[in-house]
């Protein structure tokens, strides 16, 4: 049986290499020789604390983290008609049942029995091959790398977040959190046509970042009270779509003093806090709307899509890029590095 390598948390802050075996390809499935792997802050949150929300490691057992990737078409499993050896995909992480009323409604990112790449206690793919259902792996068009197909993914949760906060051409919005779901919900508010995009972060270098992809001006809420600098910038008017990306239960709870009469809040991060204190005395005087983003549904085509055409530029998120041999360091660069460190990526190959 032919072997390949594997990286696996062992423990917390602790990852190891190891030899296991490249897995048979199934009926409807392809095997990809994966080329680069992104690191996700669950991910992060997995390997440095044992958990992500809800979800638990279990770590008594080896587990593989990874879920943003991309690589190319080494074998067809029988009945696959769409992909060929040879061509480069974009794997959607999520296998969804397709019987359940979520499925049958299109809202399949809300299936109860997805399975879903290195959430526990399914596996990850931070490995050399994957076997995967060749519906959810998407080609790449000739222009688009596979590293910028490892990530489509969090792409994906950026756009999924502009359509939830339907994002119009000229809309004011502001971004509170600058990692990458921040930049990336940044890239598909210019893509949607909003007219000023301000960004609100503690990390200069993520500020900067956030300038060069486009932000009209950038806050750094460390340092400046957020409230009044955005009542400068908007004239006191607030915001059509505020976005929360960061997670925080200080952010989420500014979100409703930040929008605009009848303008609407998209939270799109996760916080740690299953419970946070909230205004909702505000919501309720600006009739403001709430969304919330669980991943996304749909996505992808048009996110390939729009970074082949151009108008999405989204390797300039990548700071970082380590090989897997030195996975450890990536790791441990993303749990420590605050300063620089805004997306790092794992070239497999």
């Amino acid at each position: 049986m032919k072997m390949q390598k594997g990286a696996f948390m062992r423990g917390t802050d602790n990852m190891i290499l190891k030899e296991i075996p490249v897995p048979e390809v199934g009926e409807k499935e392809v095997l990809v020789s994966l080329e680069y792997v992104g690191i996700c802050g669950s991910d992060v949150h997995y390997f440095h604390s044992g958990c992500c929300g809800a979800y638990k490691v279990d770590l008594a057992e080896d587990f593989m983290l990874g879920h943003e990737c991309a690589g190319t078409v080494v074998k067809a499993g029988a009945g696959v008609e769409d992909l060929k050896i040879g061509d480069r995909v974009a794997l959607e992480p999520g296998i969804t049942c397709g019987k359940c009323e979520a499925c049958k409604s299109g809202h399949y990112n809300l299936c109860p029995d997805v399975v879903f790449l290195a959430t526990p206690p399914v596996q990850g793919c931070n490995e050399e091959y994957i076997a995967f259902p060749a519906d959810m792996c998407f080609k790449l068009p000739e222009n688009v790398s596979t590293k910028e197909g490892a990530l489509i993914e969090p792409l994906s949760v950026g756009f999924y977040a502009a359509e939830q906060g339907t994002v119009n051409t000229g809309d004011t919005v502001i971004i509170l959190g600058a990692g990458c779901i921040g930049l990336v919900t940044l890239l598909a508010c210019k893509a949607h046509g909003a007219g000023q995009i301000i960004v609100a972060d503690l990390v200069e270098a993520r500020l900067n970042k956030a300038l060069e992809l486009g932000a009209t001006a950038v806050v750094n809420s460390g340092k400046e009270d957020i409230f009044e600098k955005v009542k400068e910038l908007t004239g006191g008017r607030g915001f059509d779509v505020v976005f929360e990306t960061a997670g925080s239960a200080v952010t989420i709870a500014q979100t409703p003093f930040l929008v605009r009469r009848g303008g609407t809040i998209t939270l799109v991060g996760i916080s740690a806090q299953e419970e946070i204190s909230y205004n909702f005395a505000q919501i309720m005087d600006k009739e403001a709307t709430i969304k919330s983003v669980f991943r996304y549904k749909n996505i992808y085509p048009k996110a390939i899509a729009a970074v082949s055409s151009g108008a999405i530029e989204v390797r300039d998120i990548v700071t970082h890029e380590f090989n897997l041999e030195h996975i450890q360091e990536a790791y441990e660069e993303a749990v420590n590095n605050k300063t620089d460190l805004v997306k790092a990526v794992i070239k497999v190959k």
